[in-house]
């Protein structure tokens, strides 16, 4: 039985004579992770911040309410 790549797997590997070789550097460049959304995780701290800030003030809006309703009675 013949395998799918019988016939090209022991031919010698193919070097190019016009492209030098990349480094090992600049080939693990290509594959490390990046930045794809840049800026994203400060957007989302400036978010939080914000939401934060209005839940802070939605609490000091509600027990001032509170505090209202208890010099009523």
């Amino acid at each position: 039985m013949t395998n799918k790549y019988d016939d090209i797997i022991d031919l010698p590997h193919h070097v190019s004579t016009t492209h030098p070789q990349m480094s090992m550097h600049a080939r693990a460049a290509q594959f490390a992770p990046f930045a794809a959304l840049s800026g994203h995780h400060a957007a989302i701290a400036q978010t939080e911040r914000v939401v934060e800030e209005e839940n802070v003030q939605q609490t000091t809006t509600d027990s001032d309410m509170f505090d209202f309703a208890d010099q009523e009675q």
